[in-house]
């Protein structure tokens, strides 16, 4: 598996960005801001992750999505811990990242790769998306923002 930034006449792999985020436009405002990685085997792309600068060397990790016929074989881990990396390098000292209350797996895999939780933010998911969304049989509502000191290298 090879983990490589999205050529600029690249199409981005919408269907994998949107396992991890189904709004679309939501989507598309993350990639006008940000930089698409995608982890390929193959020559099909598997996985997908975006990094957003939000300020002075931070930097937010979104739309981690790994295909799901491929989910429990440690691609997201690899994409996550790629993600580090390539923060560190290219200069940033923190890296955030918001997932969903209901994301049991996902906030395991943050907290395995070394995120701390730093606070909810409550009903960001009701207010931001129109349609209900359930995960895990848990409606999902608050955002659970984490994040890592990358600079010292605690990934």
């Amino acid at each position: 598996m090879i983990i490589r930034a999205l050529g600029s006449g690249e199409e981005p792999p919408m269907e994998l960005l949107l396992l991890a985020d189904p709004s679309r436009d939501i989507v598309e405002g993350y990639l006008g801001r940000g930089q698409c990685y995608v982890a390929e085997e193959g020559g099909s792309v598997i996985g997908v992750y975006v990094l957003i600068p939000t300020r002075p060397e931070t930097v937010e990790l979104v739309n981690v999505a790994v295909e799901e016929s491929r989910h429990g074989c440690g691609i997201g881990k690899r994409l996550v811990l790629h993600a580090v990396r390539t923060a560190r390098e290219q200069g940033a000292r923190t890296m955030e990242v918001g997932t969903g209350n209901s994301s049991v797996a996902q906030l395991a895999l943050y907290q395995k790769c070394g995120f701390r939780i730093t606070g909810v933010d409550r009903d960001f998911f009701t207010r931001h998306y129109p349609m209900e969304i359930m995960e895990n049989g848990i409606p999902c509502r608050d955002m659970i923002r984490l994040a890592q000191d990358v600079h010292n290298g605690e990934g």
